[in-house]
């Protein structure tokens, strides 16, 4: 296996050999450096891969990196979104898939069938999911996930409402409507943030997680970009949103019993380091049980957390080798400073990201 020595290198993005897919309302902002590390595993021939369309502006930036710096490399990843990655890597088409959703147990069974071996999900990309709001005069906010789902539900109407002023008690909240931001499409980002409200926020929400709004919409936008758009746009609005499109805008402190705090890419890794891993997988299995209630700590916890989900046996040791050096490489140090520097993802920790690299490492050959 080749390695690469040089500790940065210079991609253009708009050179990337990237298979297109169902398109990212995220824009790459050209040439820049991006940093590989020492001694960089790389490996000849191709290795492909489709899913999350979330992922999908951190995979150009790891896809350029490991490219430019492996001339004999060649990685494609479809964005189709998490479910037809999933069908895609069980049908045997790609290497690996991009999931904001863990396999349930009838998609890792057939999984498995495909593999001939255990499937693992590994954490990859962690993108905070932003709750901004647009009240001119009001430059911050604390929200309790109760207040929160009953702003989001219309229960509250009125932003001066005691339930919003209690967390508030220093805030000049203003007598307007509450105007709540969702999805008009199907989201990862909306199924992300309805699973918050359903661990966190009680009876105050009682829907149950899923990618399509539970019910009609105040007032919707399409894609990320459209709800960053209506927030803008009106005085009282509030809305959810990745956080690469909140950039500008005024976002709240979430938490409860008198602890909040506020979006970072820092704050929203800690509550992929504080959770679980969801019963019943292997060692090498990452798949978490998200703990969106952790109090005590630093965690912002609204979060979306996509995996890159891959066989620990493959049938070519080429296969093992390829996927193993490119998913080794997103892991990396490097690698999730890239992500974070273009996309405001969330850095793994140290800890987490030493036993996803040793899972990766395990891959190998029936």
């Amino acid at each position: 296996m080749a390695r690469h020595r040089t500790g940065t290198v210079i991609a253009l993005l708009s050179a990337l050999a990237l298979a297109a897919g169902c398109g990212s309302d995220n824009a790459v902002r050209g040439g820049q450096a991006i940093p590989v590390p020492e001694n960089l595993e790389c490996f000849d021939g191709t290795v492909s891969g489709s899913g999350s369309s979330a992922q999908e502006l951190a995979m150009q930036v790891w896809i350029a990196g490991f490219q430019t710096a492996c001339d004999d490399s060649r990685i494609y990843y479809d964005a189709i979104g998490s479910g037809g990655g999933r069908s895609q890597f069980i049908d045997g088409a790609v290497d690996f898939a991009g999931s904001d959703a863990a396999m349930d147990e009838g998609e890792l069974e057939e999984a498995r069938q495909r593999c001939g071996s255990e499937v693992i999900h590994l954490p990859a990309y962690v993108v905070p999911i932003a709750v901004a709001f647009n009240l001119e005069g009001v430059d911050e906010l604390n929200l309790t996930p109760a207040t929160l789902a009953r702003l989001f539900s219309g229960d509250i109407t009125r932003w001066n409402d005691p339930a919003v002023a209690e967390t508030n008690p220093d805030v000049d909240l203003p007598d307007l409507p509450v105007i709540p931001v969702s999805r008009s499409d199907e989201s990862g980002t909306t199924e992300n943030f309805t699973s918050y409200l359903a661990s966190a926020a009680g009876r105050e929400w009682p829907h149950e997680p899923d990618g399509q709004w539970p019910f009609p919409p105040v007032e919707a936008g399409q894609g990320n970009s459209g709800v960053a758009q209506a927030i803008r746009g009106g005085q009282g609005t509030i809305g959810y949103l990745e956080a690469s499109h909140a950039e500008g805008m005024t976002t709240a402190r979430i938490g409860q019993d008198g602890e909040f705090v506020a979006l970072s890419p820092d704050s929203a890794a800690q509550i992929v380091a504080v959770s679980p891993r969801r019963p019943g997988g292997g060692p090498h299995d990452h798949a978490l049980a998200l703990d969106y209630t952790a109090t005590g700590t630093d965690a912002y916890p609204i979060v979306l957390v996509s995996y890159e989900i891959a066989c620990l046996a493959y049938d070519e040791e080429a296969e093992a080798e390829g996927v193993r050096a490119f998913l080794g490489y997103l892991l990396s140090d490097e690698g999730q400073q890239a992500a974070s520097e273009e996309s405001g993802s969330a850095p793994l920790t140290p800890q987490l990201r030493d036993e996803l690299l040793a899972s990766v490492e395990a891959i190998g050959v029936r």
